[in-house]
């Protein structure tokens, strides 16, 4: 389960609600009032977006560890922003803004996993 990349849950619901209730997406699903008096509404896509954040947050974190997991992990990250780029660049219903900052948090992924783990080995391995 260590080597699973989070950022997969996204892309998986995003494309599945895109493509089978695209509604969703769009729907506003709840408010959070603001000082201001306003409410700021939180969408469907939005929803996915914040879920993505903090996914991201916790791959940056797992990407400190240098196992055979961790680079098993980073691999499959790997796959999931391929796929997710020829998703957005292929299919209409993904080419919107909400995805595209989807694919770029899998971008992100991908990177700061390598350079995080690249890091941490060469420090590991200057130690010895």
């Amino acid at each position: 389960m260590a080597s699973f990349p989070l950022l997969a849950i996204v892309v998986v619901l995003y494309s599945i609600f895109a493509l089978i209730a695209p509604g969703w997406l769009e729907a506003v699903l709840f408010g959070v009032p603001l000082l201001s008096g306003i409410m700021l509404p939180f969408r469907g896509g939005d929803v996915l977006l914040v879920l993505g954040l903090i996914l991201l947050c916790v791959e940056v974190y797992r990407a400190t560890s240098s196992s055979k997991g961790a680079i098993l992990n980073h691999v499959l990250s790997l796959v999931v922003f391929i796929v997710a780029l020829i998703e957005l660049m292929v299919l209409r219903q993904m080419a919107n803004m909400t995805f595209f900052l989807i694919v770029l948090m899998a971008a992100s992924d991908v990177i700061a996993g390598f350079t995080v783990t690249i890091s941490s080995s060469r420090r590991d391995w200057q130690r010895e």
